[in-house]
């Protein structure tokens, strides 16, 4: 049995898959000491690990109160995210005193938490990195590169300026200084950890430039594992009845007034039920369709057994999960790389996308029909779902830690 240390920046979007590969390691036998915020207290305990909260706020990148840009970036003012890059300390010397006196055998992070691989090189112990996003800078703004096949990064980009940048070199001398470890010069780096081992959760197949990633990469299939719901949902309101699942995640999901309104237009045949999630989300100036079953938290898993067709923002958790489970979808990408997911579906004929700028009743319908009736879109959704069923899932990710933790 080993000690890990597990840091995961403390969303949903983040945590599911870290949580499912706890899951498997405590199954293992591993004791697992997981940081996180209190909202995930309970889920975390009732896995077996230890749960200890963040003493400095780590909700670093967009809320639902911030809507996407144009750019397919997302913005974030002077705190957060920018606060944790230019004053480091704060974040690592208050972890650092969180496990004083702990040892463990090896650390799991976010790939996102910044300064996640420098803490791991104080530590001086193996790191996984745990990619909630498995695109890379370059695959994200493939319009940006220069013609030597450099990034050239949109100013602004994630928040982070050229004075920030200018900044952060003043930053990161004086942390190579202070623990006597190396941290690469490029900011945008830190958003993108690299770990000794690096577990991406989707197949090969469904990557459009594998050489892009080095052997220190492995893809395991989408996050599923069993999931505990402390959610009362009305099943039996959908049984014998066409499903509509629409889910547009926990980030954006507040984005668009209008769009919730469309589907209340869209979606109002009495033989269909329509679920839909709607996290912290207004819904009491609208006159809600009878058949629509709005929670704020759904049970996912749960309701794509009876789901015949979705409509996602194409998140990565979100996105894996349906194909995965063989689920006709359209695709809305709100922000971040779901414009990236969601376009890589499309080629891979998986589903149609549509532009929340150019979006209207009459061609939101019409898609939903078409990837149902088009036996195309099924066809490819189930290459894409046998390509994640021969990645291997957690099982193959914690064979690769172990591998990893006991060299041969």
């Amino acid at each position: 049995m080993s000690k890990v240390l597990i840091l995961s920046i403390p969303s949903h979007g983040h945590m599911n898959p870290i949580l499912g590969l706890a899951t498997e390691l405590a199954h293992r036998g591993e004791e697992i000491t997981f940081f996180s915020s209190e909202e995930f207290k309970t889920t975390i305990e009732e896995i077996g690990a230890e749960f200890k909260c963040y003493q400095e706020d780590l909700n670093l990148f967009q809320t639902k109160k911030d809507a996407p840009s144009t750019d397919q970036t997302t913005k974030k003012s002077s705190g957060g995210l920018i606060g944790a890059l230019l004053q480091p300390e704060k974040f690592i010397d208050v972890l650092l005193n969180q496990i004083k006196g702990l040892k463990f055998d090896y650390i799991i992070f976010s790939a996102a938490y910044p300064y996640a691989s420098t803490i791991a090189s104080i530590l001086q112990i193996p790191a996984i990195s745990s990619f909630a996003v498995f695109a890379t800078l370059k695959e994200l703004m493939p319009k940006t590169n220069g013609p030597d096949g450099a990034v050239n990064k949109p100013k602004g980009m994630m928040g982070i300026t050229p004075e920030t940048v200018e900044e952060f070199k003043i930053v990161r001398q004086r942390l190579i200084e202070k623990y006597k470890v190396e941290i690469n010069e490029d900011i945008f780096n830190l958003l993108f950890n690299k770990g000794n081992l690096n577990i991406i959760y989707t197949s090969e197949y469904f990557i459009p430039n594998p050489e892009n990633y080095d052997e220190s990469y492995i893809f395991v299939g989408p996050p599923i594992y069993n999931k505990k719901y402390e959610v009362d949902f009305p099943f039996e309101k959908l049984k014998g009845k066409k499903v509509i699942y629409i889910s547009l995640g926990t980030v954006f999901s507040n984005y668009s007034a209008e769009l919730n309104h469309m589907f209340f237009q869209s979606f109002t045949d009495p033989d269909t039920v329509v679920v839909m999630a709607a996290y912290q989300v207004d819904l009491s100036k609208y006159e809600v369709p009878d058949n629509f079953i709005i929670r704020e938290y759904v049970p996912q898993l749960e309701i794509l057994k009876h789901t015949t067709v979705a409509i996602t923002h194409a998140g990565m958790n979100s996105i894996g999960d349906l194909l995965y489970n063989n689920i006709p979808f359209v695709s809305i990408p709100l922000g971040a790389d779901q414009f990236y997911l969601a376009n890589r579906a499309q080629e891979l004929g998986a589903t149609i996308v549509l532009d929340i700028n150019n979006l209207n009743t009459d061609l939101l319908k019409s898609s939903v029909a078409k990837v149902l009736t088009d036996p195309s879109y099924l066809k490819n959704i189930h290459k894409i779902s046998e390509s994640f069923v021969r990645a291997g899932g957690y099982k193959k990710a914690v064979d690769e830690i172990f591998k990893l933790k006991s060299p041969q």
